[in-house]
């Protein structure tokens, strides 16, 4: 709920808070679960990141976490943003770092939504077999992995101007 007060700081007055009713989804044929059922899919949502942490990849609880937050649609507004943000925290914190390189995972998406709603409705196909299967999310997720990492070996590659135009943080 924090990262959710955050992600939407200025921009919701319900910002932090679950959704109180029922919502719909522009564009998606996922049905979010009722509002009452929220804080226990949460939970269910954070047990499955713990229970796993020691035993999948990074990419996976990374892929549960956008997936499951987006399944449950937990807020009124702000929820792919949070998912996206969620997941980003998840990858760094199971990697013990902060992701080095510029288009960020979370900015690659933004960018181009429609890859990351194909990813996330193979997901809930499959959920709605009984599977939880995040093959395409994991591999979308890596291939933005790996594009933020390759800006930083062209950082490496390049003189110290464009270096210094690449990571303005640096200077």
């Amino acid at each position: 709920m924090q990262l959710h007060r955050v992600a939407l700081e200025g921009l919701s007055s319900f910002a932090g808070n679950f959704r109180p009713a029922g919502v719909e989804i522009k564009g998606s044929k996922h049905e979010p679960i009722g509002a009452h059922q929220v804080p226990e899919y949460i939970e269910e949502m954070c047990d499955y990141i713990n229970d796993n942490w020691e035993v999948v990849s990074g990419l996976h609880l990374a892929s549960y976490a956008m997936w499951r937050l987006n399944w449950v649609h937990p807020f009124d507004d702000g929820n792919g943003r949070t998912a996206r943000a969620l997941s980003y925290l998840v990858l760094c914190i199971k990697l013990n770092c902060q992701l080095p390189g510029v288009n960020t995972i979370p900015e690659q998406i933004s960018r181009d939504k429609k890859p990351y709603y194909e990813a996330l409705e193979a997901a809930d196909s499959a959920y709605k077999d009984g599977n939880i299967d995040l093959t395409n999310l994991e591999n979308y997720l890596g291939g933005l992995l790996a594009e933020q990492l390759v800006s930083v070996y062209n950082s490496a590659q390049s003189s110290s101007d464009e270096e210094s135009e690449a990571n303005p943080k640096f200077h």
